[in-house]
């Protein structure tokens, strides 16, 4: 590590959700003079420095000790990516034995002469700030996702919501401004979960300390998402920054990442004039075989060009290979390459090159924040079917509030007619008024955000603003005098 200049120490939970956006923050700090120390587990810290292409970076990859078999994880079980809900929450539980090596950490760095300027953590993380604070040292949690769906997922961890007998609509306590939920909007584990829930027990020890943190910064955009980070102004009543999007230009610079970035682009070229849609599920979210079989055979009926990211369905292993012939319809992967319609890619894509074509048109997404604000920048409207966690409550967002996005199905565990499917799609795809209003709303949306990311000179955009007003604060605190 450089000496001499301001380190910054970045601490995200280990699933590719959390790491990505840690990552984009990490580049975007670098480029304004900072030195950044990434933590993590051994293997995920291997995993990243892979990613980061030789020489394009100055960042500092530093390693946490950890031991899944301490914990009762499977061998090389750090990261959610390869583990089920259970084993996750049990990987999620065992971090706060990461305290004591942290600590230490944040002292070896304080004896190398390189005291760092501010803490930025993992919104799961909130025993980091204590610790920061005994070496007086400025502490900020990150959260990659929206200000609206972090809201609605904190007061859904504090608060036990009761569902009266034929009640299908909640509101949620101390966020009035998220309006009526339906059932189908919150997950159903959530709506079931008592005291004794793991995660509840969890959640209820660490909300709370959010408060003691100094700030809390979002990959967001103010314009865009007002109501969720008032909640947090209002809640936490520590200083609240939206300095996004922060965005990866690339996820992946292995030989079989680059050729299917060549593959897409070539494909893509050959259709400029041919409105396409991309389906992503994600990196760790699927759909159930029945839903999957019912996507194909709408794509199928239908006319429109389309990039699919397969992935194994819910009820097989998600990281076993992509069986065509259990779970699309007979001779769909023929027709689709006889026909020239579409591309089937198994479990990885270049989404953000695949979102910058001109020739995408639509995204079929599960809502998560990533891959939103990943089409939102090139103004790409979407058709929701959030499936886990706060991708309901992001899609409920962008429905109600932005207005970029339809959904064609909330969650995993209800049938989706192939009728509804291709209904969807050419609502945002087809040259009706709808189609045509939130394609436009896209537009603007899009404008909105190149906006709150300006760098020219004096006129500096409201994320930019957002981005200096932190580090003027962390850079000022009385724990650095």
């Amino acid at each position: 590590m450089a000496k001499g200049r301001n380190n910054v120490v970045l601490f995200p939970f280990m699933a590719q959700g959390h790491i990505i956006p840690f990552l984009a923050l990490a580049h975007h700090i670098e480029q304004m003079g900072y030195a950044v120390t990434f933590v993590n587990t051994p293997l995920n810290i291997k995993k990243i420095h892979k990613s980061i292409s030789p020489g394009s970076s100055s960042i500092d990859l530093l390693e946490i000790p950890f031991n899944c078999s301490d914990h009762g994880l499977p061998p090389e079980a750090e990261n959610t990516d390869c583990l089920s809900y259970n084993l996750s929450l049990r990987l999620l539980e065992a971090t706060l034995t990461m305290e004591l090596p942290f600590r230490k950490l944040l002292s070896d760095l304080i004896d190398a002469g390189e005291k760092p300027v501010c803490v930025i953590s993992d919104f799961f993380f909130g025993w980091t700030a204590d610790v920061a604070h005994e070496f007086g040292i400025f502490h900020a949690i990150f959260s990659g996702a929206s200000g609206f769906g972090m809201a609605c997922y904190y007061c859904l961890r504090l608060n036990l919501i009761h569902q009266g007998p034929g009640n299908v609509e909640i509101f949620l306590p101390d966020f009035p401004e998220a309006g009526r939920f339906h059932v189908t909007q919150i997950p159903f584990f959530m709506l079931v979960a008592g005291e004794d829930d793991r995660m509840k027990k969890f959640q209820r020890k660490n909300l709370p300390k959010w408060s003691s943190s100094d700030a809390f910064i979002f990959n967001t955009v103010e314009d865009l998402d007002r109501s969720g980070l008032s909640f947090f102004r209002r809640k936490l009543r520590i200083p609240v920054w939206s300095i996004g999007p922060l965005l990866l230009s690339r996820r992946d610079t292995s030989r079989e990442a680059t050729s299917s970035l060549e593959k897409c682009m070539e494909w893509l070229d050959k259709r400029e004039a041919k409105p396409v849609l991309y389906i992503s599920f994600g990196s760790q979210n699927t759909i159930s075989a029945s839903q999957m079989m019912n996507l194909a055979k709408a794509l199928d009926a239908s006319s429109r060009n389309f990039i699919w990211v397969v992935r194994p369905p819910l009820e097989t292993d998600i990281n076993a290979e992509f069986a065509a012939e259990k779970w699309l319809p007979e001779g769909f992967l023929q027709r689709v390459h006889d026909q020239e319609r579409g591309l089937i890619i198994s479990r990885w894509a270049p989404q953000v090159e695949i979102l910058a074509h001109n020739s995408v048109a639509a995204f079929m997404s599960h809502c998560g924040w990533n891959s939103v604000l990943e089409s939102l920048k090139n103004g790409v409207p979407l058709i929701g079917w959030p499936v886990a966690a706060e991708q309901f409550y992001n899609a409920k967002l962008l429905v109600e509030e932005v207005g970029v996005c339809v959904e064609v199905a909330r969650g995993t565990n209800v049938e989706v007619r192939e009728e509804d499917i291709m209904e969807k799609i050419e609502l945002v795809m087809g040259e009706n008024e709808e189609g045509k209003r939130m394609r436009r709303r896209a537009g603007e949306v899009k404008q909105v955000i190149e906006a709150a990311m300006r760098d020219e000179g004096d006129s500096k955009g409201s994320s930019v603003k957002a981005m200096h007003e932190f580090f003027a604060v962390a850079n000022s605190s009385c724990y650095l005098n």
